[in-house]
């Protein structure tokens, strides 16, 4: 016990003969909180989903055939001693070769038809049934590339599979055909009903150990990865081998498709991704009925929309998908899409993040009629766009910007100055290679507040404080009345990009 003070004790004595004087008339309530707080949860039981879903989930082996060098036990050109099975995940994920890899030999597989040819393991994965008649689900990169595939059934059962269409690099997701019937397959779960913090299980094959089950919760949905699909993130184990495997819930239904994990140092760290099983499906509807996946396509080159951009041209929030270049004879260019445009909705639906917007665009069926709405010099406009179909993207080099004659009109005012700015007329020769149609001015000179803005020489300047200029003396004009106390957004076009940048004048 702790002593007490002594001008305490009297007034505590006092409280405890009360205390006790009044104890059989009081009863302790208890606060409403606590009578309300939800009881300890056990832990789930994963061995009815197991017992219910193990069963369609299947080993998948792939091979390649090599021209032999020599006719007896000589070497093999493009041979390889790093084990095949772990270098899919290393292929895949990181780009580089399995750290600490045995030098364990491939082993050819004899080739029943003879020649110059052998058969040699090139990787494994997993993957799951989806009809009883043999349709089977796993990862593009699992078999794209194979000459041989080997589905392996939890009963031991071996199939050749046959790949159905052209495997889809751009979502990662593969169909293939065994030649059965009566197969067990799984049910397909409704992705929009996931909830963060909910359990879920995978079953795969990690480094070739099939039926292995891990378990853990959803981390966090629509994960925006950069790649085409927005991902469900989990902490369930996920290792090489697991490629194409099935991410269960807890009512033993598929919910995603494991394909990624984000990793330091080449292993798992807890942070893995599976896709969505609602948009694999609808991947694999399209290459069971034609073989290819159609994809829609509008033509524009897009990035994130920041916070300081958002606010200083009056968006408010960031939101949208701002264009940066449109193809010229797109549907983009056809609609009145402009460089420089921020595209906040499609088709009625609205544009959170730039990703949003190839997604949309994407699972849109080619010839059809879509609605933008586009926020651009501080208003909205609605256009209309008919979507063409996807083929590939084509990389296209950045044009020099064009060399100026000296003696064209620039611009040093005291406004100019103040924005670290020197700028000069466009030719009709330079508007016309810029593919400018309204013009705008080049940047000649950069100092200061416009260096730090991230502008360069060379830069043309299309639009300044949400207005749109086409001379020397419309940019003198709008710099002259811009409010110099907070930061100034400059569209600027850099070959056939625009970007926003915000400078802020010097004092």
């Amino acid at each position: 016990m702790f002593p007490l003070a002594s001008k305490n004790v009297c007034s505590r004595g006092l409280v405890v003969a009360l205390a006790i004087a009044g104890a059989a008339a009081f009863t302790p309530v208890p606060p409403a909180h606590a009578q309300s707080a939800p009881q300890p949860r056990s832990l789930p039981d994963f061995t009815d989903l197991v017992d219910q879903v193990g069963p369609a989930v299947v080993n998948i082996r792939t091979l390649e055939r090599s021209r032999v060098a020599g006719s007896a036990g000589g070497g093999r050109e493009g041979g390889s001693s790093q084990d095949e099975e772990m270098q899919e995940f290393f292929r895949r994920f990181f780009g580089v070769p399995m750290p600490n890899a045995p030098n364990t030999p491939r082993q050819p597989r004899p080739n029943p038809r003879g020649g110059g040819e052998e058969e040699t393991p090139r990787g494994v994965g997993s993957g799951f049934i989806l009809t009883a008649d043999g349709f089977v689900m796993t990862n593009a990169h699992v078999v794209d590339g194979a000459d041989e595939v080997i589905v392996t059934l939890p009963d031991k059962r071996e199939f050749k599979a046959k790949v159905i269409g052209t495997p889809d690099k751009r979502s990662d997701v593969a169909v293939i055909k065994i030649e059965a019937t009566g197969l067990p397959f799984v049910r397909v779960g409704d992705v929009a009903k996931l909830k963060v913090g909910e359990w879920v299980m995978a079953i795969g094959s990690p480094f070739g150990l099939e039926n292995t089950v891990t378990a853990g919760i959803i981390s966090a949905k629509g994960r925006d990865t950069g790649d085409y699909l927005p991902f469900i993130q989990t902490d369930v184990a996920i290792n090489p081998g697991n490629s194409g495997g099935p991410l269960i819930n807890m009512r033993g239904e598929v919910i995603g498709i494991n394909s990624q994990i984000y990793s330091r140092s080449g292993g798992f760290m807890g942070i893995s991704f599976a896709i969505p099983i609602d948009e694999a499906i609808r991947v694999a509807d399209q290459l069971r009925v034609s073989g290819r996946v159609q994809r829609g396509r509008i033509g524009v080159q897009i990035d994130q929309v920041t916070r300081d951009v958002a606010e200083s041209i009056g968006l408010g929030r960031p939101q949208g998908a701002l264009v940066r270049s449109v193809e010229s004879g797109s549907p983009a260019d056809k609609a009145g899409v402009e460089a420089g445009d921020i595209i906040t909705r499609f088709n009625g639906q609205p544009i959170e993040r730039a990703s949003d917007l190839p997604r949309m665009v994407g699972n849109m069926k080619p010839g059809t009629r879509a609605a933008l709405t586009v926020f651009r010099r501080g208003s909205a406009k609605e256009l209309a766009v008919t979507v063409a179909e996807f083929e590939q993207e084509v990389a296209k080099a950045t044009p020099k910007p064009p060399q100026a004659p000296d003696d064209r009109p620039k611009s040093s005012s005291p406004a100019a100055q103040s924005l670290g700015l020197v700028v000069a007329e466009l030719t009709a020769a330079q508007r016309k290679e810029a593919k400018l149609a309204k013009g705008g001015v080049r940047v000649e000179a950069v100092t200061e507040a416009a260096q730090r803005a991230g502008i360069r020489e060379g830069d043309v300047i299309v639009a300044i404080a949400n207005t749109e200029i086409a001379s020397v003396k419309e940019f003198d004009a709008v710099v002259a009345k811009a409010d110099k106390a907070k930061p100034i957004p400059v569209l600027v076009r850099r070959g056939e990009l625009a970007s926003y940048l915000l400078i802020r004048p010097t004092r």
